[in-house]
């Protein structure tokens, strides 16, 4: 393994440890004596991505963790818990056996996630993923959040409306008459 620091060609291992469907391994270079940490996974038959277009295209862990860190972006969300969230996701579309899965599937999958992890990247997500085409469509996917969390008692769910003030409610409801300087 060729040190990221100085270019050397030769590191020995330090420590090894399994995390989820990987090899976690500290490493030292032999010749600056640098660490640094390295992944393997184990790599597998390529599962294609059918587009809503007809289009199919590897399924890339990358994109799905970008579109899934800006639903979360400014969200007290983890980029840990974005990477289990993907991995997890990775985890279950391997194990269905399909050699081809639809982007509804992956988007139904990231939207679950998200409902039960924070209501508003769960939001954010479902805007775009929906493509909402005005405010009543967000207000009502909005309202049926609220109404499926006051059903249950998940007391470790992020509040969906704790960063809004009651003013910034009643603009995003349209109470709010601007007309009126």
């Amino acid at each position: 393994m060729r040190c990221p620091y100085c270019g050397y060609e030769d590191s020995k291992v330090i420590d090894s440890r399994d995390v989820n469907e990987a090899i976690r391994r500290r490493r030292e270079c032999l010749g600056c004596g640098a660490r640094f940490t390295t992944y393997e996974r184990l790599q597998t038959v390529a599962l294609l991505v059918i587009k809503k277009d007809g289009r199919r295209e590897e399924f890339s862990r990358e994109k799905l963790i970008a579109g899934i860190r800006k639903a979360c972006a400014k969200r007290p969300v983890s980029q840990e818990t974005i990477e289990q969230l993907v991995d997890d996701i990775g985890d279950q579309l391997r194990k269905s056996g399909k050699g081809e899965v639809a982007t509804s599937m992956i988007g139904d999958m990231v939207m679950e996630r998200l409902r039960q992890l924070d209501g508003i990247a769960y939001i954010r997500f479902a805007s775009v993923y929906r493509a909402f085409a005005d405010i009543e469509e967000v207000l009502e996917e909005a309202d049926a959040y609220a109404r499926l969390s006051a059903s249950r008692d998940d007391t470790a769910q992020l509040s969906l409306f704790s960063d809004f003030s009651d003013e910034d409610l009643e603009v995003i409801a349209g109470d709010k008459d601007f007309s009126k300087g």
